[in-house]
């Protein structure tokens, strides 16, 4: 078994392991690379913060020691580069694609707005070319040595996240909500979904879950009482992680410098991916 080995037999070519498994038939990794975890960040439906949880996740991790990655597989709504403060394209070698860097903690990054002469360019594809392109991030980018790759994908079951959970070497899935009554629908969803395909739930991560006044030091549920806790109950779920609204984060995002931003809203989130290695 190799150093290396991430325990995912289907995406090893190794076939003189003598500890190798039949298992899915996962899409093969970038022979330059090696991927230990891979960690999808999903949500039933969009506007939640599935980005803003994906990025707080990789610096989370990546301030930790670990080195982290996200693959942007929300092909025609991608935000990931933005939030990063990365506008220039992708470069690439014979042996596939470069990923950017980030500045404070080098997370690697790779998005078709990376790829586009303009970031506002629209991609008008059709489903089967955008999920093709998510394989492609996949085998075709030399990510290198990564600890902890995440993967943020479009809202809703559709292609994409059909594609990522049958081709990728998923080790787990953040489900991300917000504290309104629909969260139920949107928390069984994406549960059900991952039970089809046999991928683990790590758990929940609320995000808009109260708004911290400065001044009375008291916290104010904006969007109603949360449901939150009710809901990890019903299906036997970790709740890992309430956000606050603030409006540092906007800032940070909006000005590509989130990497700047302090925050010990993650610590949930961290000490259970740390327990996947």
């Amino acid at each position: 078994m190799s150093e290396s080995c991430n325990h995912n037999c289907g995406s090893c070519g190794d076939s003189s392991c003598g500890e190798r498994q039949e298992g899915p038939s996962y899409e093969p990794l970038n022979e330059f690379s090696s991927v230990k975890k891979v960690i999808g960040v999903v949500s039933g439906k969009g506007g939640v913060g599935k980005s803003l949880v994906t990025s707080l996740s990789a610096i989370a991790m990546a301030r930790k020691g670990y080195k982290t990655a996200i693959l942007d597989a929300d092909i025609t709504g991608p935000s990931i580069p933005k939030i990063f403060g990365i506008h220039s394209q992708a470069t690439g070698t014979e042996q596939g694609m470069i990923p950017k860097a980030t500045l404070a903690n080098g997370i690697k990054l790779m998005s078709t707005n990376l790829l586009l002469e303009h970031d506002t360019d629209p991609l008008v594809w059709r489903g089967p070319v955008i999920a093709n392109a998510v394989t492609q991030f996949w085998h075709d980018v030399l990510w290198g040595e990564v600890d902890y790759m995440f993967i943020d994908m479009p809202p809703g079951t559709g292609d994409v996240p059909l594609t990522v959970f049958q081709s990728l070497p998923v080790d787990g899935i953040l489900i991300v909500t917000s504290p309104q009554e629909l969260v139920s629908m949107i928390v069984t969803k994406a549960v059900k979904m991952a039970e089809m395909m046999n991928i683990p739930v790590l758990g929940l991560v609320e995000n808009m879950s109260y708004f911290h006044c400065p001044d009375n030091g008291k916290d104010y549920q904006i969007f109603g009482d949360s449901h939150i806790d009710e809901i990890a109950q019903t299906y036997h779920l970790d709740v890992l992680a309430k956000l606050p609204i603030d409006p540092a984060i906007a800032a940070h995002c909006d000005s590509g410098e989130l990497e700047q931003l302090e925050f010990d809203w993650m610590d949930g989130v961290v000490n259970k991916l740390e327990q996947l290695l």
